[in-house]
């Protein structure tokens, strides 16, 4: 069986899986996901994330504070979520990063607070969860600024241009792809894009309950780590690579990033 690591997901969101989490883990396990990394969007929600992953073995978490949430940070929540990332089950910082599409929070606030976050993060020689989205290449500036070499870590859902992609990777960071690549239309520009990626610095996710994949998505409105495989089938179609040598060097790839040891991954058979 091929094993997959959902790189992004928010399973500890009560309201999508309080009601069938031990079931939708059983789907993912059954499904070859073996390991999942549940992403902080808040101090609360990162705190779930932690316990989760806890309570669950292939289950990891990050801390972080979404640019939605931006304008309710400030230093005494900076330095809990620092606190709460020494726990051993943390293995990474974020989400955090820039968001002017929807803009719940003015762009001054968003990046003040993803500056303190990329410094706490760096200090805790964490990787880093980067969120995206019509910042007109401001965050890849803000890297470029603050981090210009040592960085790890990954930009989710990838949905900037060839440019932004490419000096992403030149950073050393990761490009995270979601269903997105398998809907027709919204992810017509991905599916060129992919091609140019190096087999090292491709990482899946579902960034469930969003962006649920083709074919799931015709029967299924909530996404779930069952079905990251849709991703990566559709991703290897698209580079022309056996599926099965795919998702083992993206297993790994998410693997190393998250420093991920082999006697932390369970048994498929499990």
């Amino acid at each position: 069986m091929m094993r997959f690591f959902d790189s992004h997901c928010h399973i500890e969101d009560e309201r999508a899986f309080g009601k069938d989490r031990d079931a939708m883990l059983r789907r993912a396990r059954e499904a070859g996901v073996l390991c999942m990394m549940i992403a902080g969007i808040s101090l609360e929600r990162s705190r779930r994330a932690v316990a989760l992953s806890e309570e669950n073995p292939g289950l990891f978490a990050s801390v972080g504070i979404h640019p939605h949430d931006s304008e309710s940070c400030n230093g005494s929540i900076i330095s809990i979520l620092a606190s709460l990332a020494r726990n051993p089950r943390v293995r990474a910082w974020g989400e955090c990063g820039l968001d002017f599409n929807r803009m719940h929070a003015p762009m001054d606030v968003q990046e003040r607070w993803l500056e303190a976050q990329i410094d706490a993060a760096m200090a805790l020689k964490l990787p880093i969860i980067f969120h995206e989205r019509d910042s007109g290449g401001k965050l890849l500036s803000m890297l470029r600024h603050m981090a210009p070499s040592g960085l790890s870590g990954v930009v989710h859902c990838f949905s900037g241009n060839l440019e932004e992609m490419k000096g992403y990777l030149d950073l050393g960071l990761h490009i995270g792809i979601t269903g997105i690549l398998t809907h027709k239309q919204r992810g017509e520009e991905l599916r060129r894009m992919v091609r140019m990626l190096p087999d090292d610095g491709i990482l899946i996710e579902t960034d469930a309950p969003y962006l649920t994949p083709s074919p799931e998505r015709n029967r299924h409105k909530r996404n779930e780590p069952a079905f990251v495989p849709s991703v990566l089938k559709t991703l290897a179609a698209i580079r022309k690579t056996p599926e099965e040598e795919l998702a083992e060097t993206v297993f790994q790839n998410t693997c190393e990033l998250f420093r991920v040891k082999p006697d932390e991954i369970p048994d498929s058979k499990e």
